[in-house]
């Protein structure tokens, strides 16, 4: 058998962190990649947030290839033929070093690799995992179609539905209800025309999360990311929720009839799709990680469950490139005792707690059940609609006052809101 310090499945930015970091400080690893290449694979939405990681990884940010620095927020009500819109434009975010970013990850991954490489990590695509090597209980390396490659330590970073963590014995199946699908188009448009639409200057981004009738009450949103010369589209809905709904609706029909409205329509008028992807996304947040160590083997990233959705925040990529960095210094720790034994790489699980990753998803951790509320995504978005509809419209008949509008329009709702509200806390 081929024999590396590290064997690193899966060349996502959790595995590539782990690779390029061991590289830095001298340690052999192997990353074994299914894809033609590096984000090959990947379906992100597109939005990284780099204050959490930026000194993790210091010296790769001024020449990562990042597409436009998010200086815009906008939040998106939908109701059935209306919406409402509330658009943040904040000096603070266009100070540098500018916190968030759209990203193409597939332009992103490859260029990383080629880091990773250059630090002497060796990366090996178009090859997949199929099992672990397990000896005397531990994990001591990795089968790839006829090959078995030995390792003092496997590093799982093979995705959301990581079958290698199961085979470890790491982790357990789930229910649907804890993953989403994701679908996400790429269209491209010119610079100079995604500035003007968006009302950007050269370089700003905008950011936009979407919920309401998008999804026809059924748990999940939008998304939209400008890109340096395209538009990041796309739309999230519950697995439980869209194989349950009766009568039934293919995910592409509900991205179809998103890109019809009137609201991203005009946004996308004129643009060329160039990439269509769906995945599988995890929404189960601390709940649903899997155990992070054993003997011989750590788990990062989506493979970990390291996603988390607090509704208006979504975030998942800086916890990857943690969970890689931290994996990496683990094992040097671990090679320094020469001990690869669940208890020496337990450190991991110690540097986790210790950083951002596991206490925001603690801080977050009762928004899976939060989101599971059906009035976010059919009644709010709808109400919150009909009450400035009704405020700002003025008639042929006298016009009620603005609270007693408002009122009006929530009368026999109060008490639902009041609940919601007092749950709404716990975020």
């Amino acid at each position: 058998m081929e024999s590396f310090d590290v064997v690193i499945v899966g060349g996502g930015l959790a595995g590539l962190s782990a690779a390029y970091t061991l590289a830095r400080d001298g340690i052999g690893a192997l990353v074994v990649e299914r894809g033609d290449y590096s984000g090959a694979k990947n379906v992100t939405g597109g939005r990284i947030y780099l204050n959490p990681v930026r000194q993790l990884l210091p010296d790769i940010w001024d020449e990562a290839p990042l597409e436009r620095f998010i200086a815009k927020e906008k939040i998106v009500l939908m109701g059935d033929e209306s919406s409402t819109a509330i658009e943040l434009s904040s000096n603070r975010f266009r100070q540098k070093p500018y916190q968030s970013y759209s990203i193409l990850r597939a332009k992103f991954d490859q260029w990383f690799c080629d880091k990773a490489t250059a630090a002497g990590a060796m990366v090996i695509t178009k090859n997949r995992v199929d099992d672990v090597v397990i000896d005397n209980g531990r994990v001591a390396g990795v089968v790839a179609g006829e090959d078995k490659i030995a390792a003092n330590c496997v590093i799982l970073a093979d995705g959301v539905m990581s079958l290698m963590a199961g085979k470890a014995g790491l982790r357990r199946g789930q229910p649907p209800g804890e993953y989403a699908l994701g679908i996400k188009e790429v269209v491209e448009l010119p610079a100079k025309t995604i500035e003007e639409r968006f009302g950007l200057a050269e370089g700003e981004g905008e950011a936009q999360a979407l919920v309401g009738s998008l999804t026809q009450g059924m748990f999940g949103g939008g998304f939209l990311y400008t890109n340096k010369e395209s538009i990041s589209l796309g739309l999230v809905v519950g697995i439980k929720d869209l194989s349950e709904r009766q009568p039934p609706i293919e995910a592409p029909e509900l991205i179809e009839d998103f890109k019809r409205r009137p609201e991203i329509a005009r946004l996308i008028a004129g643009g060329e799709t160039v990439e269509y992807s769906a995945h599988v996304i995890a929404e189960a947040g601390l709940a649903g990680l899997s155990r992070l160590y054993g003997d011989g083997v750590l788990v990062t990233g989506d493979a970990a469950g390291f996603t988390l959705n607090a509704g208006l925040l979504v975030r998942g990529m800086e916890f990857a490139i943690a969970s890689g960095v931290m994996a990496a210094r683990a094992v040097k720790m671990a090679k320094e005792k020469n001990d690869f034994s669940a208890p020496s790489l337990s450190v991991y699980q110690r540097l986790l707690e210790d950083s951002f990753v596991l206490k925001d998803l603690r801080t977050f951790r009762h928004a899976p059940h939060i989101l599971e509320n059906p009035r976010l995504f059919k009644l709010y978005p709808q109400l919150a609609s009909e009450i400035l509809e009704k405020i700002m419209y003025v008639g042929d008949q006298p016009k009620a006052g603005l609270v007693a509008t408002a009122m009006d329009a929530t009368r026999g709702k109060r008490w639902t809101l009041l609940r919601d509200l007092n749950e709404f806390r716990k975020l």
